[in-house]
């Protein structure tokens, strides 16, 4: 397996975009298993070294060393995949931009600690194409070792997730009690330090007002819900991200059960039936947000991202329901993409203020959807 220090060769040159193919990501491949209502499966586990601090009580030089340590234990791995290695403190805010939006990291390891550029150690390697695994170096937890499927396919990206955490382990020493399980910085993870979670789209659900439903049944059987970029983020888009919310007490097996086979088909079912109302019985309504969105999406001059992410989810459910033929839903979850503003800028190929990316967003879906 080779590791490539940066997409163009040298180690702190932070050419993130050289890298990022946009036809290959996992996550938008609109396939795999309810892909009509799951955009995608991910499981994280969360992985600390013995004899470092946590990432918050750690210097410099200690989150220096547990980098060094990580990288050599990746190269050192007989895993197939070609891996990309960026050093995100050394990275330019439009390349952390865009790894944010395509959820290879989180906003958290974008942002550091409020360290200067070239401060604040901190890495992110994920495996191209299609973008599948990342691994986060020193975000909350040492490592932050993710897997991600199209569709709902948690099973799988477990079983993946599950090779390379035993792959790592043979060369890392993780921080491990035999009463309490893997240790991590944040309560709620220690234990099996697993958690799996799906992206939802869920349009009809929130039109006939039944969204806040799942909502409360989600938090009284002990799941998390969140929205686009997870953690304290919102919904966009009529998508949400459903998880576990603790990991102590519970398998790794008894956690995937519990999603994959009873909680998730549930959801799954709520949304279909919710579709299938609204074209049944509230026909004119529904094909009139369907309809608004699609105009809007071609004709528009102007665009939020929010706005666009609407257009786009409403378009989406048009789409698989049979109302709207000459558009693929592939095409519609790459624009939610695109759409966002540090993609917008890299399909421009410059810099956009505020107002310009509202043009520029609206030009593209015209220009994506056959508008005029």
């Amino acid at each position: 397996m080779s590791v490539e220090p940066s997409p163009t060769g040298g180690p702190n040159d932070g050419g993130a975009r050289h890298v990022l193919d946009d036809a290959s990501i996992e996550w938008l491949r609109a396939g795999g298993p309810a892909g009509d209502v799951v955009f995608s499966s991910r499981v994280r586990l969360a992985r600390n070294l013995s004899g470092l601090p946590f990432v918050g009580r750690a210097t410099p030089e200690q989150k220096q060393r547990t980098l060094d340590l990580v990288r050599e234990a990746i190269r050192g791995t007989d895993l197939p995949d070609r891996w990309v290695w960026l050093n995100i403190h050394e990275t330019p805010a439009s390349d952390r931009g865009l790894l944010v939006e395509r959820h290879l990291i989180s906003k958290q390891l974008q942002k550091g600690r409020g360290a200067a550029i070239g401060e604040d150690p901190r890495a992110v390697a994920f495996c191209t194409p299609g973008e599948r695994v990342s691994i986060m170096v020193n975000e909350e937890d040492h490592l932050r070792l993710q897997v991600i499927r199209s569709g709902l396919d948690l099973s799988d990206a477990w079983a993946q997730a599950d090779r390379i955490d035993d792959s790592l382990e043979a060369a890392l020493d993780f921080a491990y009690a035999p009463r309490l399980g893997y240790l991590t910085a944040c309560p709620t993870n220690i234990g099996t330090g697993a958690r799996m979670s799906v992206m939802l789209h869920l349009p009809a659900l929130r039109m006939t007002g039944d969204i806040d439903k799942v909502k409360r049944a989600a938090g009284d059987m002990g799941l998390a819900v969140r929205g686009f970029y997870g953690e304290g983020s919102e919904a966009a888009g009529d998508l949400y991200q459903l998880s576990n919310q603790t990991t102590l007490g519970k398998s790794e097996a008894m956690i995937l059960s519990d999603l994959e086979s009873v909680i998730i088909p549930r959801v799954i079912e709520y949304e279909r039936i919710a579709r299938k109302t609204l074209l049944t019985k509230r026909t004119n309504f529904l094909l009139d947000q369907i309809y608004r969105s699609l105009g809007a999406a071609r004709h528009a001059r102007l665009m939020t991202a929010e706005e666009a992410m609407q257009h786009l989810s409403n378009i989406r459910m048009g789409c698989i329901l049979g109302v709207i033929k000459d558009v693929e839903p592939a095409l519609l979850n790459l624009l939610l993409l695109l759409v966002q503003p540090t993609h917008l800028q890299r399909v421009f190929g410059k810099d956009l203020d505020q107002d310009a990316r509202r043009e520029a967003r609206a030009l593209l879906l015209r220009t994506r959807l056959g508008g005029v």
